[in-house]
């Protein structure tokens, strides 16, 4: 059973749903026989690179002011404690994801996709490291096993995976995907949002029993 996973890094949510569904999956008797795909979404496509940028300013923009900003990533942070994760908005470097979606892909071919997730939204959300920046993306594939030089190549050339990026965000605009993180199972069921772990297990059970 595969399944597949629409998300972006600077998204809390999507690393909110991530942990919860890995949850639903300890609980799953087949989980041996799953296999996860992240897929690459930009929530916003035309983000700049981190300039020092404080993170409630940025989310400002958005949502019009930041007492406003604070007050969500406040209830964000309470969601993401219960799941189990440290998340600290105060230090996160807002910057633009594209090349981070590349490395990635990059990581796909090494079966390492979901390892590099993982860190990245690691690197964001709770160690403050500016996952736009490229030495910072090779530092990070390299925690996890990649080569530093074969990255380096990859991340200078802006050419490399970059169709492969194109490719998720196309599908995404097929299959209306509007909002992240968006799961999909055996390309037949899918579940938009950081659905709690009962769901999940709901999920799995029936794509399994479907697929069987």
């Amino acid at each position: 059973m595969k399944i597949e996973i629409w998300s972006d890094f600077v998204c809390p949510f999507c690393y909110i749903g991530k942990r919860r569904l890995e949850q639903a999956l300890e609980l799953f008797p087949e989980r041996e026989h799953v296999s996860i795909e992240f897929k690459s979404f930009q929530l916003d496509p035309h983000a700049t690179s981190y300039q020092g940028e404080d993170y409630f300013e940025s989310l400002a923009k958005k949502f019009g002011s930041i007492e406003r900003a604070r007050e969500m990533t406040e209830n964000i942070k309470k969601i993401a404690t219960i799941t189990g994760l440290d998340l600290h908005f105060d230090s996160a470097k807002p910057t633009n994801t594209y090349h981070a979606h590349r490395l990635a892909k990059y990581a796909l071919t090494h079966n390492k996709n979901v390892a590099i997730t993982e860190k990245l939204f690691e690197a964001h959300f709770t160690n403050a490291e500016d996952i736009g920046n490229v030495d910072t993306l090779i530092q990070i594939a390299t925690d996890i096993g990649l080569k530093s030089d074969e990255v380096s190549a990859v991340l200078h050339d802006e050419a490399n995976y970059s169709n492969e990026v194109q490719f998720d965000l196309d599908e995404a605009k097929q299959f209306n995907i509007t909002g992240v993180p968006f799961f999909v199972f055996n390309r037949k069921l899918a579940l938009s949002g950081a659905q709690y772990v009962n769901i999940f297990k709901q999920a799995l059970q029936k794509a399994w029993e479907d697929e069987q």
